[in-house]
């Protein structure tokens, strides 16, 4: 397993710090969620604050676009740290342009849909992409419920793609639940609220440990 903690949960003030307990106690990426107040209602970070942040570690940069016309801005994400792109199949017009953008700049590329999209929009680009990444809460807010009926379409792609392709879950992940999205075939875990509050090294040691 694969945990990619969403700094979206974190405390600003003291952030470079808590990349570093992150980091020490295990997490293997970090989530970086970029929101544009048009695809999804929310705004948070873009560019200057990745890189920023940047400076803090090498831990994997996990950034995940919830943005309109996503390839306007991918070679910056990339410019500021980024490790890997996720785009969302909704906000992009041509997929495979992104796709061949971020491979072009030796970045892994993800796709992202949401519980309401239907799975097959994503089936003919897994084989061109590094990750799936399915959306177990509606995108743009923190500390909603994870919604069960997203098992359901985890399990159904782990099928057609294998044990070992990489399919993320993102929302409402908590310490009593995420055995529950990874025993439906998730194999990357995105959690915010649960490991950022409270003791961050103890929370990421115990979800590690599922």
């Amino acid at each position: 397993m694969i945990l990619s903690p969403s700094i979206l949960s974190a405390d600003f003030g003291i952030l470079g710090e808590q990349i570093k307990t992150i980091e020490k106690a295990g997490a293997q990426w970090l989530h970086i969620d970029v929101m544009d107040g048009h695809f999804v209602e929310n705004i948070s970070f873009a560019m200057p604050v990745i890189k920023s942040i940047r400076k803090y570690s090498d831990i994997f940069f996990d950034a995940h676009l919830m943005i309109e016309n996503p390839e306007k801005y991918i070679d910056k994400i990339i410019d500021s740290g980024a490790d890997s792109v996720c785009f969302h199949i909704e906000a992009a017009k041509d997929p495979k342009q992104c796709i061949d953008m971020i491979h072009s700049r030796g970045k892994k590329a993800a796709i992202a849909i949401n519980p309401a999209t239907e799975l097959e929009t994503v089936l003919p680009y897994v084989d061109d992409i590094d990750m799936v990444l399915l959306m177990t809460v509606v995108p743009g807010l923190g500390g909603q419920k994870y919604i069960d009926s997203v098992n359901e379409k985890i399990t159904k792609l782990r099928k057609i793609v294998g044990k070992d392709y990489l399919i993320q879950v993102d929302g409402g992940i908590t310490l009593d639940n995420v055995s529950v999205a990874m025993d439906a075939g998730a194999n990357v875990i995105v959690a915010g609220t649960c490991v950022f509050a409270g003791d961050i090294e103890k929370n990421i040691k115990t979800l590690m440990s599922k």
